[in-house]
């Protein structure tokens, strides 16, 4: 397909259809970022680009996915649908057919092809950055890196990437910035520095940055940690504008206090309950949290799934769960689904949601918290829904309509003017 017979043209992924680019068209997915980081690093002066863009562009709000994780919101935006289609549920997750708990960060665990392959099929150039090396094998799902016409690569194994896996090499030289550590804001600022030299460079038809949420996990909005994340983000930000590009910002997920007043962590602790209720080890608690990464988390947060043994009642339990102090939610596996449309084979027989400042545990002895340097900050549950989705351009939306932050490609390529 050359430049001119894509103008007008549509790919489709998913049953969702997008316009073809008539210019580069770059999506960000800013890890953690609840809007209150945004505006008071705006009140602060400190992300004047920002400011402009939600003032002469669009400022808008989306609904994440629940549980509001990393992984199934990522992979939510990188495919235009609900975990219920792409399967990817949790970070983590407990596989009954082998009995065994493992990462969710494999492409073996995906259920449907992203729109970034779909329009490299097409015949554009796409290009993926993102922080962790856990979410690159997925998002970079189906593309062809032998092509030329596909790079996708991590901060976190930038020096190891090459052009047989990731579509491009010497990467540290590229970027012009030295390996970062995995638990540092240079991480994210890689990405970004990253995404800047590629615009230029490779020209992707269409580019999608992933940052991680190390920062938002240790620093609420408007403190000096936060605002000077935020104030480098905006950098980025104005940098990639001036560029020419379309530009589009969500979120995966808000962020919240999760700590008692002493600074310790506000935690429900499931598995310990349930080996009361049932009997020790009966019941399986999985909490989808759980990463490679758990030094700023400690694998809290606010959604579990609970697989309990033959003969326990689910009416009875969730009865139980329903009378603690900081449950939210507590539903049966069909229920759960249908509310936050989960793949039924990869959660268990309940979903348990936390509110907003408290988080849900297995047993205290298995949570090494030891990395937790600063009062705990987690996500998960409903409280950390709302996302950001801002725009360089004009957005139409029409009105009464609930944007969900997986509908940032479609408001990138069809919604702009």
């Amino acid at each position: 397909m050359n430049i001119h017979s894509r103008i007008g043209a549509t790919v489709t992924a998913n049953g969702r259809s997008y316009r073809f680019p008539h210019e580069p068209t770059v999506v960000v997915c800013i890890d953690g970022s609840e809007p209150g980081y945004i505006e008071r690093a705006i009140e602060q002066g400190l992300a004047p680009n920002l400011d402009r863009l939600m003032r002469t562009g669009a400022n808008l709000l989306a609904e994440a996915v629940i549980p509001s994780f990393t992984n199934p919101n990522n992979i939510s935006i990188i495919t235009g649908r609900p975990p219920a289609v792409h399967g990817i549920a949790g970070n983590y997750f407990y596989d009954p057919a082998t009995g065994e708990e493992v990462m969710m960060n494999d492409a073996r665990f995906m259920r449907a092809d992203t729109i970034m392959k779909a329009f490299q099929d097409a015949g554009a150039k796409v290009a993926v950055v993102t922080a962790k090396d856990k979410l690159r094998t997925l998002l970079g799902y189906g593309l062809d890196m032998g092509s030329g016409r596909a790079v996708a690569f991590s901060s976190e194994k930038a020096d190891k990437a090459t052009k047989t896996e990731n579509g491009i090499e010497d990467v540290l030289d590229f970027v012009g910035m030295s390996l970062p550590d995995v638990y540092s804001a240079e991480l994210s600022e890689f990405v970004f520095a990253a995404g800047v030299k590629l615009l230029g460079s490779f020209r992707p038809d269409l580019m999608y940055l992933s940052t991680t949420d190390y920062i938002q996990h240790k620093a609420a909005p408007g403190s000096q940690i936060a605002n000077a994340f935020y104030a480098m983000l905006d950098r980025y930000v104005g940098e990639l504008d001036q560029a020419g590009c379309v530009l589009v910002l969500t979120a995966d997920h808000g962020m919240n206090d999760k700590h008692l007043a002493n600074g310790e962590p506000d935690v429900i602790y499931l598995q310990e309950l349930f080996d009361a209720w049932l009997g020790t080890a009966k019941a399986r608690v999985i909490l989808p949290i759980t990463d490679p990464y758990v030094v700023h988390h400690g694998a809290l947060g606010s959604f579990a799934t609970v697989y309990l043994p033959a003969g326990a009642s689910r009416d009875g339990m969730t009865a139980k769960l329903k009378a603690l102090d900081g449950v939210e939610v507590a539903i049966d596996r069909e229920e759960a689904c249908r509310r936050f449309e989960l793949p039924p084979d990869r959660i268990g027989d309940l979903v348990v949601i936390s509110g907003r400042h408290k988080v849900l545990g297995t047993a205290r002895e298995r949570h090494d918290l030891s990395g937790l340097t600063e009062p705990l900050r987690s996500h998960g549950g409903l409280t950390e829904q709302t996302v950001p989705m801002i725009a360089n351009r004009k957005v139409e939306v029409p009105p009464g309509t609930t944007l969900r932050n997986f509908d940032v490609f479609d408001v990138a390529l069809n919604r702009v003017r």
